[in-house]
């Protein structure tokens, strides 16, 4: 994993730690700010569908889909 994703990540993890419940995939860049390696919703997604697989991130599958810090 490059450095680029450890940093998307970190930036990620730190609206979703502060969030007091699931977000958005759009609702998370919104609150992330300005960064040219999120730039999308769709990179939000697939980031934490990455780390959802390791077990980090709970997926909540509803429409659109929600995120949240594993416990």
């Amino acid at each position: 994993m490059s450095a680029g994703e450890y940093d998307r990540y970190d930036r990620i993890r730190g609206v979703l730690a502060e969030a007091d419940e699931p977000l958005t995939a759009r609702e998370i860049l919104s609150l992330a700010g300005e960064c040219e390696e999120i730039d999308s919703p769709h990179r939000v997604a697939t980031v934490l569908g990455r780390w959802a697989e390791r077990g980090e991130v709970e997926v909540i599958a509803d429409r659109p889909y929600r995120y949240r810090l594993a416990v």
